[in-house]
């Protein structure tokens, strides 16, 4: 059970709605409590983070009333009822009409929880889900995903608006754990088929006679309908491309050419290879790939993106500090060149796995950075830290662009506090913000 979630309670009993609201509150539920249907609705709405506890013989709007109308402005809302002693014919409606479920008078308060605990967790799935739908299709909030400041990440978020906006098969490349699928989601975004469907579907997940049937058709009974079906119109992201058969390569090949020009379906494959000396073009059909890779993107491995590393890594700290509920730990210029110096052979899903062990650590006041990187590589196959040497100047840059970022993320943009606690002149802080292209207003 997420602490943020409500339940409203709505009871036109006054000791009826306090000792409901009494005993969920004890059990750790954030509860308000409506006299009528009518006060309740002022206040629930289609994203109200919570679920609604409700009785159904009620003056003026009653239970059953206020459920359906509930239903229409959320139909994931989950709503439970109270019931009359015996009143089974309107309990069985109230499920028709789509409660989550009901208890009967008098009821155990133990039920009760148990009921709440299970409805606040299918609330906390659907406005996560629904939440993340509407990033997905927001392109600004995908391009602001894409951190980074580095040359790479310029490129790359160039490249994304550019064959965004084309009309053709988009071949994605990279090492693992750099945000392919991230990107695929960005490029389907600013593209004009971003009212249209989106799918994903992984050709590394099932074995080739079911990949076929879910790529191309026809299903089985209670298999979803085909991928190619499904994204008409639309987007098609094929990950771990790399991992189709010959047949299933001609027949995917087969799928691409009878589209004609323009595509009507625009497929985006993502390879994933990792073996060296193998590229993706080795290993598919030579149609195939040029046919995907007319327009072709690859990711930059997290060790070429420079000071992105301690950018990313401050802003994952503090997510999962205030997720955790406890400070962000501070990175000394020691940790920062650790940091900066490290391979990254996960790259940014390794980056996000260091943060929040980081944090967890600090939490307990034990370990350090250089611990977490150490544990993270495979000792007989990779160094712990980078052979490429860059040069004194960079990591001193890096280090003191963070420090005065996270100083100012900190104390919400006041100048003067971050002028006391750095210990420099006003001249000389704007003069560095200017430098590392750090803006007041991003702050506040």
């Amino acid at each position: 059970m997420s602490k943020s979630m409500k339940i409203a309670i709505v009871d036109d009993e006054k000791d009826m709605r306090q000792s409901i609201s009494q005993w969920l509150a004890l059990s750790g539920f954030d509860t308000e409590t409506y006299a009528s249907a009518e006060d309740a609705l002022k206040g629930i709405n289609a994203d109200y983070p919570g679920i609604v506890v409700s009785d159904v013989k009620m003056p003026g709007m009653d239970g059953m009333q206020f459920l359906r109308k509930l239903k229409s402005v959320d139909s994931t809302l989950p709503v439970i009822m109270i019931t009359g002693h015996g009143d089974v014919p309107m309990a069985v409606e109230a499920m028709r009409v789509g409660a989550f479920d009901f208890l009967e008078k008098p009821f155990n308060p133990d039920r009760m929880t148990d009921l709440a605990k299970k409805a606040s967790q299918v609330r906390r799935l659907a406005l996560d889900s629904r939440a993340l739908r509407r990033e997905l299709s927001d392109k600004d909030a995908l391009m602001r995903k894409l951190i980074g400041a580095s040359p790479a990440m310029e490129r790359l978020r160039e490249d994304i608006l550019d064959l965004g906006q084309a009309e053709g098969h988009i071949l994605i490349e990279g090492e693992t754990g750099t945000g392919k699928t991230l990107v695929a989601h960005a490029l389907h975004a600013v593209s004009a088929r971003s009212s249209r469907k989106f799918v994903l579907m992984s050709c590394s997940a099932f074995d080739e006679e079911t990949l076929g049937r879910r790529l191309f058709g026809p299903p089985q009974q209670d298999e979803p309908v085909a991928a190619m079906e499904e994204a008409r119109g639309g987007t098609l992201v094929l990950e771990d491309i790399e991992a189709l058969s010959p047949a299933m390569q001609a027949r995917l090949l087969t799928a691409i050419n009878e589209q004609g020009s323009p595509a009507e379906t625009r497929i985006i494959g993502i390879c994933n290879l990792q073996d060296e000396g193998k590229t993706c073009e080795s290993v598919l059909r030579p149609d195939l790939f040029y046919r995907l890779a007319a327009l072709r993107i690859t990711v930059p491995p997290l060790r070429q993106r420079g000071e992105d590393i301690l950018t990313l890594f401050t802003r994952l700290s503090e997510q999962f500090a205030d997720e955790y509920g406890c400070d962000t730990p501070e990175v000394s210029a020691q940790e920062a060149a650790q940091l900066l110096q490290a391979p990254w052979p996960g790259n940014v899903r390794q980056l996000i796995n260091v943060a929040e062990r980081a944090v967890l650590q600090n939490r307990r006041g034990t370990g350090t950075i250089a611990s977490l990187l150490m544990a993270d590589t495979d000792d007989s196959s990779r160094p712990a830290m980078t052979t490429e040497g860059k040069p004194l100047k960079e990591f001193v840059e890096a280090f003191e662009r963070m420090l005065i970022d996270n100083t100012m993320r900190r104390h919400k943009g006041s100048i003067v506090a971050v002028m006391e606690e750095l210990c420099l002149p006003r001249r000389t802080l704007n003069e560095k913000m200017a430098k590392y292209n750090l803006s007041r207003s991003d702050y506040l």
